[in-house]
């Protein structure tokens, strides 16, 4: 009797020294990324190239939480929930895709793939969120300079914004409604881009 009660205790003070280490953790946060890399119509400029470095954001944006704005002064991250990556990685990721996917330029890189540069895109996210105030929709808004990699000189500037709606419910809404506006900017940043070179 005396053994079995200690093998009990025993059992009782493994199962709570495992709470400790986790096991009562709830679910990991789903985890999400984007899709959209859409296909671009274009001028073709197959004798250059491009490169394309990390968006600017605030520290806001510059992280793996989805963004809620409840208030235009308020921000809120939606629950259980996280991108695939730092927001500012998953944008430039693609921006690369859809230029290669366009095969309408010489070539498109990031810092450090070596290619002989004609052209920056140099971006900056200033909005990625669910605007909740007043129903719920989607808004993307990025700003970008071309900037001639020769002679520093800024060719064009534009700011690319797209809205749109939640449609459903759950996270999966959210996040496909901010994927649908971020194709619509990325679609017209690069045939923006293409006209100018």
């Amino acid at each position: 009797m005396k053994a079995g009660r200690c093998i009990g205790a025993l059992a009782m003070a493994t199962l709570l020294s495992g709470c400790g280490g986790g096991l009562l953790a709830g679910p990991p946060p789903d985890t999400y990324g984007l899709f959209s890399a859409p296909a671009v119509s274009g001028r073709e400029v197959p004798n250059r190239q491009i490169l394309i470095p990390e968006p600017t954001a605030l520290k806001a944006l510059d992280s793996e939480k989805i963004v809620i704005r409840p208030s235009p002064f308020a921000i809120e991250y939606l629950a259980d929930s996280q991108w695939s990556d730092r927001l500012p990685n998953i944008v430039q990721d693609k921006l690369v895709q859809a230029f290669e996917n366009s095969g309408r330029i010489g070539g498109v890189g990031r810092p450090g793939d070596g290619l002989a540069i004609d052209y920056k895109i140099i971006t900056a996210i200033r909005s990625f969120e669910i605007k909740a105030d007043a129903g719920e929709q989607a808004v993307v808004e990025i700003s970008a300079k071309l900037l001639n990699d020769r002679n520093g000189v800024v060719v064009a500037s534009e700011i690319f914004r797209s809205t749109a709606p939640v449609t459903g419910s759950g996270n999966a809404a959210y996040v496909q409604s901010l994927d649908r506006a971020f194709e619509a900017v990325v679609r017209d940043l690069v045939a923006w881009t293409l006209s100018r070179m």
